[in-house]
């Protein structure tokens, strides 16, 4: 009797984990693809004139300005006072940074999805998976030069596994990252 209570709620525990990595992936474009839209119909309406897509045409150029602004004057200073408020706060510290890593990893001018790489995972089997050479020193972690950090990413899914593997059972790819990353996405449904 006791091992019922524990599996109902060990299922509610995975689909309430589910529901908040939907919403992890959801959120972020609902909430921009929203505020895009209420941009859109507020410029739209101040225009007397009927212009097919010119409201879309403003908020590109609005975007693309508030980039180029943001980048040049306002973000070092705002993204300063940003992560000083949410340094002091351990948890979204921790998430924050992450987050931030993350994103300049795939946007930045640090950016790490740049050296696709073909890791041996059995040579026995000659089974192999792609990745992405993330990080080639790691003593930080006690590991020196022969561990490599290798990001391999998960098919038809935004998130991935990070491995730690001996650096000469990685080999380099000769095609552009880009293509790499698509062709792992799609589950090798993409041609290379």
């Amino acid at each position: 009797m006791e091992s019922q209570p524990s599996a109902s709620r060990s299922l509610f525990r995975k689909i309430l984990g589910f529901f908040f990595q939907g919403l992890l992936l959801v959120a972020p474009i609902s909430i921009t693809l929203y505020v895009i839209w209420r941009v859109l119909v507020f410029f739209d309406g101040l225009i007397p004139l009927k212009i097919p897509g010119l409201g879309l045409l403003i908020v590109l150029a609005f975007i693309t300005l508030a980039g180029a602004v943001g980048s040049l004057l306002i973000r070092t200073r705002l993204s300063k006072l940003v992560a000083r408020l949410l340094d002091r706060v351990p948890l979204v510290r921790i998430l924050y940074s992450s987050m931030q890593d993350l994103m300049s990893a795939f946007m930045g001018k640090k950016k790490k999805f740049t050296r696709p790489v073909l890791v041996v995972m059995n040579r026995e089997n000659q089974l192999m998976k792609m990745g992405f050479l993330t990080e080639e020193d790691l003593s930080a972690l006690g590991l020196g030069k022969a561990i490599v950090a290798v990001y391999m990413p998960h098919s038809y899914n935004f998130s991935g596994e990070l491995f730690l593997v001996p650096a000469d059972q990685v080999s380099p790819l000769d095609i552009p990252s880009a293509e790499a990353m698509k062709f792992i996405v799609s589950g090798g449904v993409t041609r290379v």
